[in-house]
Formats: C-alpha cells, sequence, structure tokens
C-alpha cells in the first residue's frame, strides 16, 4: 500500500492540470464566490465554500502525483463522509483523472470484484484497507479530504488556461477531457455494466439540469442521495457547481425533523427519489412545510401518478418528475418547472436527443454514451450514435415521455404481453399501500404469471395478519374490477420491506427471498 505523501509542503513546480474544463469552472467559481458555500453538511454544520473548494482540488493533482497517478488514470473513491467525498470526487476529475465512486459501506468482497471491473491505479478511502486486497488502497482520516493549501499565495490568482502566467512554476498540462467518471451498474436488470464519461459529457448534463431547473446562485438544494450514485454526482454536486449554489448533504434520508430541518437550513429545492417521496406525503402531527422550498425533484425509479398526487396534496409542493440513466449522465427528461406536469410521465427531453422505436425508447447527444467501457452490450448502439435504453413507452402529441416498463420486466403469460407498473399502479391507488412490486413467476404451463409482493401500512408482523387480510381482499376486488383476468396477480404476499438499492431501485431479482407475513394464493 502506497505511503500518504506530505501533505503541507510547499509546491514548488509541478504539472497540474488547469486545462480541464472542470478545473476551469472550479477556479471561474473561487473568484466570483470565494465565501460562498459549495457543500454544507446538515448534521454536522461543517462547510466548504468555493474558494476552499479550489484550494482542496489543487492539492488533490498534486497529491495524486505524488502517489504516481498519471492523467487519465482511474481512482477507486470509497468515501462515507458526503462533504469528503464531494472533495476527492471533484478534486481527482479536476486533474485529469477519472474517478471511480465505489460504495462504502459495502462488504470487502463486493468491493474487491467492483475494483476488479473498473481497475483504479489506487483506492482512497476513509475505512480500513478490505482484508486480502489487491489494490493499492490509501487511508486517509475523516475530515482530511479537504487538503488545505497552507500557503495559497503559491498558486497564481487564475489557471494558465484562463489567461495567468506560468511563472509561479504551474503548467498546464492535462489533456482537454482527461478526467471523468467510471461506474460499474448495480446489474438490478441484468448483467453490471461498466460505464465511463468524461467531464465534457458530465458538464454538458449537469448544465441542462441547472438551466431546467432555474438553479442560481440563491439556491440551496438539499440531497441525502449516495453520492456513489450518477444521481447525486451529476444532479447534485456539479449541477450546483455550474450553477454556483449551495448543496447540503446528508448521509441518508432521514424522516424525523425532515420539514424542521428544511426551514432551518433555508432549502430551496428537494433531490428524492419516490421512496423518499411517498414516506413524506403525510404530513405529521405539529409539521409544515417552508415556504422557501419551490419543488421537489423526482428520479431514479417509477413515481406512481397515486403518490405523486398524494404527496402535492398534502404539501403543495410542486413534484418535477424526470427519467434517466448512468448511461446519459444522469437526466434525460423532466416535467417543466413553469409549464404543464403531467401526471404518469417523466417529461420532454433536457440536453438529449430522443426517439420511440415501436415501443423501445432511444436516446443520443452530447451526454450520452457511444459505448460501453467493457465488453458485452455492444449491440445497444446502432452506428447512427442511438442508445437504445432497454425502456418501453411513448410520446404523446406534446412530446412528453410516458413510460410503461422495462422489456426485461415484461410477463409473458400465455402470450399476453403484462406490463407490471400497469398492475402495480392499480394496487398502489389503495391508500393503505406504501409500496408494491409485481414480478412473473414460472408457470408450468402459461410460462409466467403476476405475482404481487407488497408493504402494507400497518402490518409488521404476524399478529398483523387479520389487518394484511382485509387489505389483500380488498385488492382482489380493485384488481378483479380494473384489469383483464390474464394482468391480475396469481398470488399477494405482503412483506416487511421490499429489497432495494441505496438509488431506491426495487431489485426485482431478489423479490420474494423472505418470508412474507401474510401470502393469498388466488388461483
Amino acid at each position: 500500500m502506497p505511503s500518504v505523501p506530505d501533505l503541507h509542503r510547499p509546491a514548488g513546480p509541478r504539472t497540474t492540470p488547469f486545462g480541464t474544463q472542470l478545473a476551469e469552472l472550479i477556479w471561474v467559481r473561487s473568484l466570483t464566490g470565494t465565501d460562498h458555500p459549495f457543500v454544507e453538511h446538515i448534521r454536522t454544520g461543517r462547510s466548504v465554500t468555493f474558494g476552499a473548494l479550489r484550494r482542496a482540488t489543487s492539492r488533490w493533482a498534486l497529491l495524486l502525483e505524488d502517489l504516481g497517478v498519471g492523467l487519465g488514470d482511474t481512482v477507486g473513491i470509497a468515501v462515507s463522509d458526503p462533504v469528503d467525498f464531494a472533495m476527492v470526487f471533484l478534486g481527482t476529475m479536476a486533474a485529469g483523472r477519472v474517478a471511480a465512486p465505489l460504495d462504502p459501506s459495502a462488504p470487502d468482497a463486493e468491493l474487491e470484484i467492483v475494483c476488479g471491473r473498473v481497475r483504479p491505479a489506487v483506492v482512497l478511502s476513509d475505512r480500513p484497507v478490505p482484508g486480502g486486497t489487491g489494490f493499492d488502497w490509501v487511508v486517509l482520516r475523516p475530515g482530511s479530504f479537504e487538503l488545505p493549501d497552507p500557503d495559497p499565495s503559491t498558486a497564481p490568482a487564475l489557471p494558465p488556461a484562463l489567461g495567468a502566467s506560468a511563472g509561479s512554476g504551474w503548467v498546464a498540462a492535462a489533456r482537454p477531457g482527461a478526467g471523468g467518471l467510471v461506474l460499474s451498474t448495480s446489474g438490478t436488470t441484468g448483467a453490471p455494466k461498466l460505464i465511463r464519461l468524461d467531464e465534457r459529457q458530465l458538464l454538458h448534463t449537469a448544465g441542462s439540469i441547472a438551466g431546467h431547473h432555474h438553479l442560481s446562485v440563491a439556491d440551496r438544494g438539499f440531497s441525502p442521495l449516495p453520492l456513489f450514485h450518477i444521481n447525486g454526482e451529476v444532479v447534485g454536486l456539479l449541477a450546483a457547481l455550474v450553477a454556483g449554489s449551495t448543496l447540503v448533504l446528508d448521509d441518508k434520508f432521514h424522516r424525523t425533523r425532515f420539514w424542521e430541518l428544511m426551514a432551518a437550513h433555508r432549502i430551496t429545492w428537494v433531490n428524492a427519489v419516490p421512496a423518499i417521496i411517498a414516506r413524506l406525503a403525510p404530513l405529521r402531527d405539529g409539521e409544515t412545510v417552508p415556504a422557501d422550498v419551490r419543488f421537489v425533484r423526482s428520479a431514479s425509479a417509477p413515481l406512481s401518478a397515486v403518490t405523486l398526487q398524494r404527496f402535492e396534496d398534502a404539501t403543495g409542493l410542486p413534484v418535477i418528475e424526470t427519467y434517466g440513466m448512468t448511461e446519459a449522465g444522469s437526466q434525460i427528461t423532466a416535467n417543466p418547472l413553469h409549464g404543464p406536469r403531467k401526471p404518469g410521465s417523466v417529461g420532454m427531453p433536457v440536453g438529449v436527443d430522443l426517439r420511440v422505436v415501436g415501443d423501445r425508447v432511444q436516446i443520443r447527444g452530447p451526454g450520452v454514451i457511444t459505448a460501453y467501457a467493457g465488453h458485452g452490450y455492444e449491440d445497444r448502439v446502432d452506428p447512427d450514435g442511438w442508445l437504445d435504453t432497454g425502456d418501453l413507452g411513448h410520446l404523446d402529441d406534446d412530446g412528453y415521455l410516458f413510460l410503461v416498463g422495462r422489456a426485461d420486466d415484461v410477463i409473458n403469460r400465455g402470450g399476453e404481453k403484462i406490463l407490471p407498473r400497469e398492475v402495480e399502479d392499480v394496487i398502489l391507488a389503495d391508500p393503505d399501500v406504501r409500496a408494491v412490486v409485481v414480478v412473473g413467476w414460472d408457470h408450468q404451463v402459461l410460462g409466467r404469471v403476476p405475482v404481487a409482493f407488497l408493504v402494507a401500512e400497518g402490518v409488521a408482523g404476524d399478529g398483523d395478519r387479520q389487518r394484511a387480510e382485509a387489505i389483500v381482499g380488498r385488492l382482489q376486488d380493485r384488481c378483479a374490477s380494473d384489469l383483464s383476468r390474464p394482468k391480475r396477480p396469481v398470488a399477494f404476499h405482503v412483506v416487511e420491506r421490499l429489497p432495494a438499492g441505496t438509488n431506491g431501485k426495487i431489485r426485482r431479482s431478489q423479490v420474494g427471498q423472505d418470508a412474507a407475513i401474510y401470502s393469498l394464493l388466488v388461483s
């Protein structure tokens, strides 16, 4: 394991990548808002200004050079503190290296597998070295990731790429686009994919998000989403950087005192997923929604029209439903902030070309990959650059996209094609259903049949079986009324929770592995 260089020695003549687009943006933000907070931790109160961010990124360039990490090399990042993560993530990419965010809470074996896919030159972390790892692992103590420069006068007032002289010994040497991001997808809908995005693709998408949501220096966003996923990185960190605004972070979502904390930190928008929106929908006794909050953004998983309506009725806040994927640097479509928002629709394309061929959604554009970084999936991008997303949907006459499901999730029941989302929306209409997923199970005669797994309000154990039975009885009646016979679930299973990833997506392959509190076989 390499040793950590001296972080506080004077900076002599070095090769520092001020030629990267991200580095230039950070410098501009440090000049126009030196003392303006960039990221804050909602619980610890720790804050990093744009000026401190500029100094930190300069020091990260030196550290990576001392570690022998070359331009374009990959740096694994397994950091749990969100402010620390922001510093090393941005510092790595601004230094012309490729960031590979890793789940810091993952078991050692899982980290080893993911590192085997992304092949980092070094891993920077605030957790102990995994046992038996075959990768260089540098452990830095929590809170040290800002790497403050003890003598800021050693750096120029402007990076050479913006017109300053290099007389102080700093040399602009990074090739444009050398910095970027590589992610190994979770594989919730198939085998994991390796996706690489360069800084220009990432900043294009971040700029589209900031513009579409009208983000400005006056905004203070809140994001409790994991920063090792594309949403937290681009919709959160990079969009805030582009806009010159502040992003308030948390380690994870906490329902307790949520609206109180939004008021205390003067939050103007919230970056959320459907699971969070569903938990916030019923206001608790004494809760009020702060007047400063302009909207709540929903992404990462389908949001049912029922959940959206419940939330908006309870809070009075608009939900901006969006659609995105890692391959596009996050956002693909979004409902307008000012204009018609269509429940059930993920909105219109933003900064990307989109078409529907047959029923399959395809995209291309400046923020979209043209090929996967690893082997496999070569057929997903055609010669004209159109990426097949694997999602099914249609465009209405106004250009709004309506998604109906994933191609991989379609249930073929004796030749009848069933879209799980259509069945799920009917079940979610029951006010006592908190969450549901419909999956296909093997059937000896019909091939596959729909089975529903749901979380019900007030059902948490064997003592609640009578309540569960009543809820499932209502659902049977509702499905019989609203769905044709082939689409009706052949079984209902009430469970304590549904298996989900850290980004809120249900892991369909794991559904049904836990024992159900209550089950009913219909046929």
